[in-house]
């Protein structure tokens, strides 16, 4: 298991940047977006009706990515008070509990997402005249990318390998 997690590390790695760069940009972008709406309505008085779901879409993307990567380098606030009292192996024993239900949260968010894009693509969003399911799309790709971090994460703290502060200082050099 151990050699198998040191093979799909860089894989999962390259994920993360990924997902990192994908929300900075898309914050960015959401940031010139809402600028933009808001130079059109009080300067030019004529709100680009496009803004607005484009951003919100935006959004969507940014928020569930970065979460994800924050799933896989164990950034997410967390309660570790009583966690801190506790024996070694207690503590790995929540932590395999937490991950397990992250992993099960982002396999459902995966799931539902998924059938609400299904039920939804028919439909379509007025402004943008994309398929209603479009919205949904962040649920699926995020959910799946937020299970698949916390699944490593998961093995790693199974092995013995907790590797998430490592990941964060191998990856900013």
């Amino acid at each position: 298991m151990l050699s198998f997690m040191r093979a799909i590390r860089p894989t999962l790695g390259l994920l993360s940047q990924f997902c990192l760069y994908f929300s900075g940009v898309g914050l960015v972008a959401m940031t010139l977006i809402i600028g933009w709406q808001i130079f059109g309505r009080y300067v030019l008085n004529n709100t680009p009706a496009w803004s607005e779901p484009l951003s919100l879409q935006l959004m969507s993307w940014f928020i569930l990515l970065g979460s994800a990567v924050g799933v896989r380098e164990s950034v997410h606030l967390g309660l570790d008070l009583v966690r801190h009292g506790a024996s070694a192996r207690v503590q790995k024993l929540m932590d395999l509990l937490s991950l397990g239900l992250i992993a099960i949260f982002g396999v459902a968010m995966t799931y539902y997402g998924t059938l609400l894009a299904a039920g939804t693509w028919t439909a379509s969003i007025p402004v943008l005249g994309w398929p209603g399911g479009v919205d949904y799309l962040p649920l699926v790709v995020g959910g799946a990318v937020i299970a698949i971090f916390a699944l490593e994460r998961f093995v790693d703290v199974s092995i013995g390998e907790d590797v998430a502060a490592s990941v964060v200082a191998q990856e900013a050099a």
